[in-house]
C-alpha cells in the first residue's frame, strides 16, 4: 500500500509540471454492496445456511493526455468489510485494474497497448464485468482504424505465468495463453451492425505420479459471431446475436457449439419532459449443449468472457464464476418490464423460464437412466434503481427461483432448500460517470 501510494505520488508530480497544453485527470468510484444469498450462483441445500456479507469496490483512475498520446491507469481496492484486520501492515486487496498507453498512428489509426478492458456490443461475449466487485481486464495490443460509424479493432494477448529463463508451460488456472481478436463494427440508418472473431488458444498439460509435466499442448477454440445485429424504429427495437464456437475445448475435445438470441422491445411514453414511461421487452436466449451422456465431441457453447450477469436471470446460476459450464445448455425465454416514474427512478420486473438446450438423462447409457424432463425452473427478478445526486445512486434487488427436480440433478444437489432467493443493496458513488447503475441490462 505505501509503494503504490509513493508511485501515485511521484505520478501526480511529474505530471504536474509537464506543458500546459497537456491535459490530466483524476477521476475515481465507490460501490458499497450488501448482498443476502440463499441460493446465489448455486442452489443452497437444505441443511446450509444463507450467507450475508457486505463488500466494497473504491477505484481510483487517472487519464493524462498530450498531443496524440494517452496514458491511464487504474487502480482498485476490493474487500469484504471484516476480511482484514483492524491493525495491519499491509494486505492483498489492493490491484492494478488497467494501465495501457494509447497513440495515434495516422488520422484514423491507433495503436492501444497495455492491461485494459474488452467492453464491447452487449457484452455477451467481451464484457468488462462489471458487476463483479473484482471486474475483469485484459493484457493485450489493439490497432484500432475508427472513422465516422465504421470501427475495425485488431487485437491479441500473449501470456505467461511469469520471466522465465527456460520453457513456455502457462499454468495460470481459466485463463488464455494466446488470443486473437478482428473486430468490425457499422451503423447504417438505423440498423447497427457488428461482427467479431475470436481465436483462444489454452494451455493443456499432463503430469505423471511425481507430479512432473510429462506433455503439453496448446488447443485453440474459435469463436465466430454477430454480436449485435439491431434495428430502431421509433419507439420500436429488435435485437439479434449469432455466436459458432469450434475447434478444441481446453481439454482437448472438438467442439461444435452456439449461442442465439433474439429479442423485441417497445416503449410506452407517458411524460417526456418528466422522464415517465414503461418498456416492455420479450426475448429468448439458446445456448448449445451436450446431452449429459455423452462422450467425445463438445456441443456446450462457453461465453467466455461477457459480462454474465447480465443475462439468464440476476441470480447467477448459468456461466458466471463457471457455473453450468459443459453441460446440458440453456434455453432462457423471458419477458421483462421496467416503469421509470420520471428521470431519477424506475423499477423493473423480469421472469425467465429456463430448460435445457440437450437432453438431460438420470443415469449414464445402457445403465438404465431415464431421460428426465428438460424443464429447469423459472426466476422472478425486481430491481429498482434511484439517481439521488448527480455522483450518488442507489441500487437494489430481490431474486427468486423456482427450481426443478431437474436442475437440481444437474447442480448435484440431493437436497435443495425450497426456497431458493437473493437480494441486494448497493450504493454507487461515481461523480462523473454516465452510467450510474450496474448489472441490469433491458
Amino acid at each position: 500500500m505505501a509503494r503504490l501510494s509513493i508511485i501515485w505520488i511521484g505520478i501526480l508530480t511529474f505530471l504536474s509540471i509537464q506543458d500546459l497544453y497537456a491535459q490530466f485527470s483524476v477521476d475515481g468510484q465507490i460501490i458499497q454492496r450488501s448482498e443476502f444469498r440463499n441460493g446465489f450462483n448455486r442452489m443452497i441445500p437444505e441443511d446450509h445456511n444463507p450467507a450475508s456479507f457486505i463488500a466494497h469496490r473504491a477505484r481510483l483512475q487517472a487519464r493524462y493526455e498530450f498531443e496524440n498520446l494517452t496514458l491511464y491507469m487504474s487502480v482498485q481496492d476490493v474487500r469484504t468489510w471484516g476480511s482484514a484486520p483492524q491493525v495491519k501492515a499491509t494486505d492483498a486487496y489492493l490491484s492494478l485494474h488497467e494501465a495501457w498507453a494509447e497513440t495515434k498512428i495516422g488520422e484514423y489509426w491507433s495503436v492501444k497497448l497495455g492491461r485494459q478492458e474488452l467492453n464491447y456490443d452487449n457484452f455477451r461475449f467481451l464484457g468488462n464485468l462489471d458487476w463483479a466487485l473484482q471486474a475483469r481486464s485484459h493484457d493485450f495490443a489493439l490497432v484500432k482504424y475508427e472513422r465516422d460509424n465504421a470501427k475495425l479493432h485488431l487485437g491479441g494477448g500473449y501470456n505467461q505465468d511469469a520471466q522465465f529463463l527456460s520453457g513456455n508451460v502457462f499454468l495460470t488456472p481459466n485463463q488464455y495463453k494466446t488470443a486473437q481478436m478482428a473486430r468490425y463494427e457499422n451503423l447504417f440508418g438505423n440498423l447497427e451492425f457488428s461482427a467479431l472473431f475470436w481465436n483462444d488458444g489454452r494451455q493443456f498439460v499432463v503430469r505423471d505420479g511425481t507430479g512432473t509435466i510429462t506433455e503439453e499442448r496448446l488447443f485453440h477454440r474459435q469463436t465466430l459471431g454477430i454480436p449485435m445485429l439491431r434495428y430502431k424504429h421509433g419507439q420500436n427495437s429488435l435485437q439479434f446475436y449469432y455466436y459458432h464456437q469450434f475447434g478444441k475445448d481446453p481439454i482437448g475435445r472438438n467442439v461444435n457449439a452456439f449461442n442465439v438470441s433474439l429479442n423485441y422491445s417497445h416503449v410506452i411514453p407517458f411524460d417526456a419532459e418528466k422522464g415517465s414511461a414503461l418498456t416492455l421487452l420479450g426475448g429468448a436466449e439458446i445456448l448449445s449443449g451436450t446431452d449429459n451422456n455423452q462422450v467425445g465431441t463438445s456441443n456446450s457453447y462457453n461465453p467466455l468472457y461477457g459480462t454474465n450477469h447480465l443475462f439468464n436471470g440476476y441470480m447467477d446460476l448459468f456461466y458466471v464464476g463457471g457455473t453450468h459450464e459443459n453441460t446440458v445448455g440453456l434455453q432462457d425465454y423471458y419477458l421483462k418490464s421496467r416503469y421509470a416514474f420520471n428521470k431519477k427512478l424506475f423499477l423493473q420486473g423480469d421472469v425467465h423460464a429456463f430448460f435445457s438446450a440437450a437432453e438431460v438423462w438420470s443415469a449414464p447409457e445402457g445403465t438404465g437412466g431415464e431421460r428426465m424432463s428438460s424443464f429447469f425452473g423459472t426466476e422472478l427478478d425486481l430491481s429498482l434503481g434511484y439517481v439521488y445526486t448527480s455522483a450518488i445512486s442507489l441500487q437494489a434487488g430481490y431474486s427468486q427461483l423456482f427450481h426443478s427436480d431437474t436442475f437440481a440433478y444437474i447442480q448435484g444437489i440431493s437436497a435443495p432448500k425450497n426456497t431458493q432467493n437473493w437480494a441486494y443493496l448497493m450504493l454507487i458513488f461515481r461523480p462523473t460517470m454516465k452510467n450510474k447503475f450496474i448489472g441490469i441490462l433491458l
